[in-house]
């Protein structure tokens, strides 16, 4: 079922972290959340980049895909400058190519797509069957349970306060050490009221896209992005938009991971609004080595 939820300090940062100051025509100019982090979050960086992408193109037009690459981590502590580049605006379809950039260095860069909305074929692969998220441990039984004796870096990630909540229903990958399949459910949902914008609405659908992705890669080997001995980051990432994004409710992000080789992880994701509509398509591959020891 629907629901509005009241504001929530994590969402309003957020929805300002999106609001992209317009420096000159295709130039824009994007902070990032004060929040001790050591490099900004990718899926941040991809929702910022796609806002930018958005502004340049006519109000009839929705992003359809988007395809990025990380080139280096991003420095939270200063601005990110967002270049926005014309491909094509065609009669149905347009394309922008944005670079992200920092210390006078591109960081990141991506290629969008938008298109007209029109009528055509369709068809969709089925929503796993799974647990209702109100049937798993919300945040503060987590918090008195699961968490009580996880180790610190996994008891940090999940406290923080955030604009995403994130309901996994199974939490013994972080746990366990245990191999297990190579495949994970996570329901989630804003914290917060996001504006009646499918632009904007769009752009947080591509931020928590890039949630817990890599885990999924790394549950085959009985570890987690929480492995300190791991150097772990997102290298490309790949999205398609089917459907415009209900952020009232619940979505499922069914994932799994059909490779990991050369120290690289493959990951791809499905995520369906709770009356199983397919939203949107993603995948990504990031890097999974071990660190080298000094």
């Amino acid at each position: 079922m629907s629901r509005q939820p009241p504001p929530n300090p994590a969402m309003d940062v957020l929805l300002r972290t999106l609001d992209l100051k317009r420096v000159e025509k295709s130039l824009f100019r994007g902070e990032s959340p004060q929040v001790g982090w050591q490099r900004v979050f990718g899926g941040q960086v991809i929702a910022q980049a796609l806002v930018a992408a958005t502004r340049t193109v006519g109000a009839d037009r929705f992003v359809h895909s988007l395809h990025a690459y990380f080139v280096l981590p991003g420095d939270p502590s200063v601005p990110i400058v967002y270049d926005v580049e014309t491909i094509r605006d065609g009669g149905t379809f347009a394309t922008r190519r944005v670079v992200a950039v920092q210390h006078g260095k591109p960081i990141f860069f991506m290629t969008a797509s938008f298109q007209v909305d029109e009528p055509g074929f369709e068809h969709q692969t089925a929503m796993p069957d799974v647990p209702p998220p109100e049937s798993l441990p919300d945040e503060a039984e987590m918090r008195a349970t699961l968490l009580a004796k996880a180790p610190e870096p996994i008891r940090a990630y999940w406290e923080r306060p955030r604009p995403i909540e994130l309901r996994p229903l199974s939490f013994d990958r972080y746990l366990s050490g245990r191999r297990q399949a190579p495949r994970q459910d996570v329901w989630m949902r804003t914290t917060g009221p996001v504006p009646e914008d499918r632009g904007l609405r769009a752009a947080v659908l591509a931020y928590l896209s890039d949630m817990t992705l890599l885990d999924t890669a790394l549950a085959a080997h009985g570890t987690s992005i929480f492995d300190r001995s791991l150097q772990i980051a997102s290298l490309d990432h790949a999205m398609w938009f089917h459907r415009p994004a209900p952020l009232d409710d619940w979505l499922l992000y069914s994932q799994d991971s059909p490779c990991t080789s050369g120290g690289r992880g493959l990951t791809r994701g499905g995520i369906f609004s709770r009356s199983g509509t397919l939203v949107a398509s993603v995948a990504q591959e990031g890097l999974i080595r071990k660190k080298a020891k000094g």
